[in-house]
């Protein structure tokens, strides 16, 4: 990529938005340029994004995309794309179209805390990314980091837990 963020479009079927949730979950960590650079294997090491296929992956699977160059070797992210293609199945199962479970939240805020509920490895700014590139609802980007970052401050920090690291569960 060019710097510029990727262009705003609602996915066609569940294989774009899947594509388009496991974005953040590769690049948690990990430079843009690396993630830009390894996107075209990731893809077609996950069959295409298709749901069906990557919530059915097991051991195996895992093991083969450990091994496999073209992919971000992280056990945690890999695995957490599989559960990410069961929820996202299940969701657009239960709600009668992924779009529409996307939209049952009354808005930008609660879509976000939901989204951080439902899937695995993603968080504010994993959330508000990915909305973007679906062409969901989004604050303009200044505006929702600069309230992000407001609360961070009141919370005295980066925003994770006041609890000493020993304490925490996550």
């Amino acid at each position: 990529m060019d710097g510029k963020p990727p262009p705003r479009r609602q996915p066609p079927d569940l294989a774009g938005y899947l594509e388009a949730l496991s974005r953040p979950v590769f690049q948690a960590g990990i430079s843009r340029r690396v993630v830009d650079a390894k996107w075209d294997g990731i893809r077609d090491s996950f069959a295409g994004f298709t749901p069906q296929v990557v919530a059915s992956y097991g051991p195996d699977d895992i093991g083969r995309l450990l091994a496999d160059p073209r992919v971000i070797r992280s056990k945690t992210k890999i695995e957490a794309t599989i559960d990410n293609a069961q929820a996202l199945l299940e969701l657009d199962a239960e709600y009668g179209g992924f779009d529409r479970y996307l939209r049952s939240h009354g808005g930008f805020d609660q879509t976000v805390a939901d989204l951080k509920r439902q899937f695995r490895f993603i968080g504010d700014s994993g959330a508000y990314h990915f909305l973007w590139a679906v062409n969901e609802p989004t604050p303009p980007h200044n505006e929702w980091l600069g309230a992000r970052q407001r609360k961070q401050r009141t919370r005295g920090g980066r925003g994770g837990s006041q609890r000493p690291m020993a304490e925490r569960t996550n």
